[in-house]
């Protein structure tokens, strides 16, 4: 154990430009000048560049958003400054400064993700100008603008959260270790449990690994879903493996210990490839909406640079979620009781086992979750709304059968992962059961992403003639080695070619 103090404090001191009385006015003036044209210059900017029609282009679209976060800038510190001078008073409170900080990284983030698409912007136009209006599309602007709003913000929130915290006099506790949850403590049940999640496990490894090697390899499937496909492979393997061979391991050796630092990291990349797993699903649905209602733009909307772009913010946006729920749990403080009742490191469980407030903590879930979890969600519902009503205006039933049969795999999935989500969820409450709710997330977090690669098999006839092709290459291949093995001429080095019949 390790054992600290804290002390308490509300307020700070902010140190002025001067501490001499007769510059006050000219310092004042100075600034208030300057802030005065700052919000003027570019409310103008903003005001012609709304107004002009000739100007609705990427170029001033960023521009204008530009000169809205100057000003947002600009007046996270420059008003409080000003305030003080007026008040010859030098003390911002422990709230105002958190809050001050906040914006000041928010806006000065947003600046450098401003001018990078402007330099973007210049580069398409100059370099590719047959390509521009096409690539550099009203949509691609409003999505780029939208994912460094929603990055600034997590990176703000995340560098204020783990800013020294408001601390209450007295001493904070420090554990080592955790204890982790069996789902049975007869030994005579454990090489049953041991031999059944194993098999779950490489048959989840072998599965989706397989399903990648089948996609990265038949030029037919290098399309935007099973791009997705292959990264949603890619994240289920991840995905499971954050939790299982850690359990494995403490089955074989008859222990439940998890050092703090293993289920801090635990937790973090359990968060990080959940989250993936959701955006890639919303992905997936997004894919098959443009396929089916707008099937002649759908090449030209769902191309390679986008696909990239949209699975690239998607790693982004799922590491700083975990990261901001990571970087608040190492604020807590833990008591003596550390049995984790679940057989992984789960955010919930951390959170419920601090012995330090964790009102922050459950707000910023709630916040996580209506943004994070929700809004993929609806992104889904929306997508396959209009895809039924898509699939409902066309006349032939073999029309319909086709159009939805694209769309079944990946509604299994996101029906079996939402609905297994679900029920972990009501367990918990409906039970208060911490050995139901832990046998019922073994839904999600290992029965999922073993069952989706054979979702995608079963059902798809395009990744099961790749099978066979794959299958095919790889008898052949075996075939052609093991006949050179068996001609002891073959075996040798190739003759020399003849240059005079060459």
């Amino acid at each position: 154990m390790k054992t600290g103090n804290g002390t308490r404090i509300s307020e700070f001191l902010l140190l002025g430009f001067s501490e001499g009385p007769e510059f006050q006015p000219l310092i004042f003036g100075l600034f208030l000048s300057m802030y005065l044209i700052t919000v003027l210059g570019n409310l103008l900017l903003i005001l012609a560049v709304s107004s002009d029609s000739r100007l609705h282009t990427p170029m001033y679209f960023f521009l204008s958003n530009l000169s809205f976060v100057d000003i947002c800038f600009t007046s996270t510190t420059i008003p409080k400054m000003l305030w003080n001078i007026q008040t010859q008073d030098n003390v911002i409170n422990y709230a105002e400064c958190l809050s001050q900080m906040y914006f000041f990284l928010l806006y000065a983030q947003l600046d450098v993700f401003l001018l990078t698409m402007m330099a973007y912007d210049r580069f398409m136009a100059i370099c590719h100008p047959l390509h521009y209006t096409v690539i550099m599309n009203p949509r691609l602007c409003g999505l780029l603008v939208l994912v460094s709003w929603i990055i600034s913000v997590l990176n703000s929130l995340l560098q204020s959260l783990m800013s020294p915290p408001l601390m209450d006099p007295g001493n904070d506790t420090g554990i080592s270790e955790f204890l982790l949850m069996r789902f049975s403590e007869k030994p005579e049940l454990q090489p049953l449990i041991f031999g059944l999640f194993l098999s779950m496990y490489l048959i989840t490894v072998f599965g989706n690994l397989l399903l990648i090697l089948v996609v990265s390899s038949d030029s037919h499937l290098h399309t935007p879903m099973y791009f997705f496909l292959a990264n949603l492979s890619f994240a289920d393997i991840c995905f499971t493996s954050t939790t299982v061979p850690k359990m494995l391991w403490n089955i074989q050796t008859q222990s439940k210990v998890i050092t703090y630092d293993g289920c801090i990291s635990q937790m973090y990349f359990f968060t990080l490839f959940a989250g993936l797993d959701l955006f890639l699903l919303t992905l997936m649905a997004y894919d098959r909406f443009v396929a089916i209602c707008h099937p002649l733009h759908y090449m030209v909307i769902m191309n390679p640079r986008l696909c990239g772009l949209l699975v690239l913010v998607s790693w982004i946006l799922s590491v700083l979620h975990s990261l901001l729920h990571t970087s608040m749990v190492l604020r807590l403080s833990f008591c003596t009781e550390v049995e984790i009742p679940h057989f992984f490191c789960e955010l919930n469980q951390m959170i419920e086992l601090a012995c330090s407030d964790t009102f922050l903590n459950n707000m910023v879930i709630y916040f996580a979750a209506m943004w994070l979890a929700g809004g993929p969600f609806l992104g889904i519902l929306y997508s396959y709304c209009k895809i039924v009503s898509s699939i409902l205006g066309i006349s032939s039933a073999q029309g319909k059968y086709k159009s939805f049969s694209t769309c079944a795999s990946h509604l299994s999935v996101v029906s079996l992962f939402y609905c297994t989500s679900l029920g972990v969820y009501l367990s918990s409450v409906v039970t208060q059961s911490s050995h139901a709710s832990a046998v019922a997330s073994v839904m999600y977090t290992v029965v999922t992403p073993m069952l989706n690669p054979f979702i995608y098999s079963l059902r798809n006839r395009d990744i099961k003639e790749a099978l066979v092709r794959f299958s095919g290459m790889a008898a052949l291949k075996g075939t052609i080695i093991l006949e050179l093995k068996k001609c002891p001429r073959l075996q040798g080095p190739m003759p020399e070619p003849n240059v005079e019949i060459l």
